[in-house]
């Protein structure tokens, strides 16, 4: 019980702070604009505690903590909106006024914010505790193991497993875990010699908890923390090279080369904000920036309903002069939601079936 309530407390919060600064990159996009901010939610359905400042947004903690929103004032533009709507209009306050690229920036500055908060939290890091940070050249093979038995020797660099080439520990790590009892090959390289090794991935755990294993160590450097001004441009370095790699393994998922099976949802994220809560405060700080640059990233992809669906649309109307037709908008509003449903649908199956549901409803009919 005390891990679930960890667990628990620990995604409220995280998601919390993340969607808080999403959307307080629309509010404060919104205000520079000069357009008036209705509401402020961070979760969806019910109020259960709301305020109002005095410039009149309301501010809403609502009760289904898995995203958040900011309503500016007029957003559903005159064809949507009703009468009531459109008397209690402020002139020159309202949203669909406004030109298209005050409109295009109330809408990109939420992920910006994303990658804000990813900079200044990994310049916390580095200026604090400093960047960890693993050699590529393999440090210890255990006896016994896929890699022992493959050939694989201490001071070998892993350079390419099957198809994916390979430049960090982290990459080897997350490749093999997710492919267990492959039949593969490695790529290495020994004393500046290319060597190309058959591989067959070792397996630990049974069913759906089965992960690959190749049975390699590398070693730990630790960090060692250096100034603000030092850790500042480390940190946009590292947003960039996080979003890359982000970017690189949705392409891999997209094109065949990783297995979808790859993909979590709310469930995963949330089981690794309690795992992460137990490591302590860098980790967690850690932990946040990457799902940053992650929901940054997604609100980007071009698809209606995302923030990045938005701006292609508003891409579109700065070239031809007017906005895209209201039935073009309905129609890529209603494909987007399929989509984001179907992969909210896929990913959850992904985590339920990671964490052993079906395999206990499988087991209990039988």
């Amino acid at each position: 019980m005390h891990d679930l309530l960890r667990t628990l407390v620990s995604f409220g919060l995280v998601l919390g702070i993340l969607v808080f600064i999403h959307e307080f990159g629309h509010y404060i996009a919104a205000r520079w604009r000069g357009i008036k901010v209705d509401t402020f939610s961070i979760g969806f359905g019910p109020a259960l505690y709301r305020w109002h400042d005095r410039t009149g947004t309301e501010w809403r903690i609502s009760a289904i903590p898995l995203g958040g929103y900011v309503k500016p004032h007029g957003f559903e533009g005159p064809e949507d909106a009703t009468e009531e709507q459109k008397q209690a209009w402020v002139p020159g306050q309202t949203f669909h006024d406004k030109p298209v690229g005050s409109r295009a920036l109330v809408i990109v500055m939420g992920p910006v914010f994303n990658f804000l908060f990813a900079i200044v939290a990994f310049t916390v890091l580095f200026s604090t505790v400093g960047k960890m940070e693993l050699k590529n050249d393999i440090s210890q093979v255990a006896v016994g193991s896929a890699a022992e038995k493959a050939g694989i020797k201490v001071g070998d660099i892993i350079t390419r497993i099957g198809t994916l080439n390979i430049s960090t520990p982290e990459d080897v790590m997350e490749i093999i875990s997710t492919h267990p009892g492959d039949q593969t090959t490695i790529d290495v390289k020994r004393n500046n010699q290319p060597i190309s090794l058959p591989v067959t991935v070792g397996t630990t755990g049974v069913g759906s908890h089965a992960h690959g294993l190749l049975g390699v160590g590398f070693t730990a450097v630790p960090g060692h923390p250096v100034s603000v001004i030092k850790a500042l441009p480390m940190g946009v370095v590292e947003t960039w090279n996080m979003s890359v790699k982000t970017l690189q393994g949705v392409w891999q998922i997209l094109s065949g080369q990783r297995s979808p099976k790859e993909l979590g949802g709310t469930i995963r994220i949330a089981q690794l904000s309690g795992q992460v809560a137990s490591y302590g405060f860098a980790s967690v700080l850690s932990f946040m920036a990457l799902l940053s640059i992650n929901l940054g990233l997604i609100n980007l992809f071009p698809i209606p309903v995302l923030d990045g669906g938005r701006l292609f649309f508003y891409a579109i109307e700065a070239i031809k002069g007017s906005p895209v037709s209201r039935r073009v908008q309905e129609v890529g509003m209603q494909i987007g939601m399929a989509l984001i449903g179907a992969l909210f649908l896929f990913s959850t199956f992904n985590d339920l079936t990671n964490i052993g549901l079906f395999h206990w409803l499988f087991h209990m009919g039988s």
